[in-house]
């Protein structure tokens, strides 16, 4: 009977270590939206796979999401932001949405052109006529249209006056200037 008692711990060590183990995994995939699937990665973080559930709009995503897989949905555009509260995002995966190419999706396109320029040859328009068929990567500002970004009226851009008045003060500079030039050269002669 000793023998017997002196092997029970040895089993419990293995599985509250196993328990241990396993928890911070489980804990990390809580936050996993509903239509996606979540596991944990090696490297911490975790990998959501939202592919092909239909989804029109993006779910609430967990912050420690290292790769997000947005693939064959029906997603048209990325409100801005979306990805800034995932500093360990490294990996996103968005082709083969019906992509309206405007200004809703200038954020996704300046986040890949910082994260991952190569998936830009990936991302395909389906509206408006305009950019139709073609990468995301390859429209230019015009086609994505003019979002509502204005340029001051030259008047109102407050660095104008301080050029201004840098002119001024340069040409009165030129003026006595030349009337000491002038007055040097009438008391010469």
């Amino acid at each position: 009977m000793a023998p017997a008692q002196a092997s029970q711990p040895i089993c419990w060590i293995p599985t509250w270590g196993l328990l241990l183990l396993l928890w911070p995994v489980t804990t990390a995939t809580q936050d996993c939206p509903r239509p996606c699937t979540c596991q944990s990665l090696e490297t911490m973080g975790l990998k959501v796979n939202c592919e092909g559930r239909g989804l029109t709009a993006l779910p609430v995503l967990p912050a420690n999401t290292r790769q997000l897989l947005l693939t064959n949905n029906s997603l048209r555009s990325v409100p801005p932001g979306a990805f800034d509260h995932m500093p360990q995002l490294w990996e996103l995966k968005v082709a083969h949405n019906p992509w309206h190419c405007d200004c809703s999706l200038t954020y996704l396109r300046l986040w890949l052109e910082d994260h991952m320029p190569e998936a830009l040859s990936h991302v395909y328009c389906a509206s408006p006529d305009l950019a139709t068929q073609r990468p995301l990567g390859q429209l230019t500002g015009y086609e994505l249209g003019n979002c509502g970004w204005k340029l001051p009226p030259s008047w109102a851009y407050s660095g104008i006056w301080w050029d201004v008045s840098l002119v001024a003060v340069a040409v009165l500079g030129l003026i006595l200037l030349a009337g000491l030039l002038n007055t040097f050269t009438e008391s010469r002669n």
